[in-house]
């Protein structure tokens, strides 16, 4: 894939990665950034002082028995790994998103070459080569 140029405005431009193919990753990015904050706003609420950062709903734990507590207890600590998961795919897909508006997207942020358009079919929020990821 040849390099990825950044032209006035955020608009990019390369023989192989067509601004038509921008379009669809962005739009592919939006999709599951919509996704994302759907699931995350079912069981947690979003921090407004802390950017990406959302927080699991804690149970209500009034007049429960004991292994009622248990149990809730326990899917709070499953709904808390979720969350985290969740918290930073959409931390991801959002950089992404803003790589797009700046037009450095697509761009390895270890060596600095293009990512593949496969990868980037595939992982549109990538960060990194395949090379690099496999290192």
């Amino acid at each position: 894939m040849n390099k990825i140029k950044s032209l006035e405005g955020g608009v990019l431009a390369n023989s192989q990665m067509q601004n038509k193919k921008i379009e669809e990753l962005k739009t592919k990015l939006e999709k599951e950034k919509a996704s994302l904050e759907k699931e995350l706003k079912s069981f947690a609420t979003e921090d407004k002082d802390l950017k990406h950062n959302w927080d699991a709903k804690y149970p209500n734990r009034e007049n429960g028995n004991m292994e009622e507590e248990a149990d809730e207890m326990q899917e709070y600590d499953n709904l808390v790994s979720l969350e985290h998961n969740l918290e930073l795919k959409l931390k991801d897909v959002t950089l992404a998103l803003e790589k797009i508006e700046k037009g450095n997207y697509g761009t390895c942020e270890k060596c600095g070459k293009n990512i593949e358009e496969e990868r980037l079919d595939a992982v549109p929020e990538a960060k990194l080569c395949m090379k690099c990821k496999n290192q």
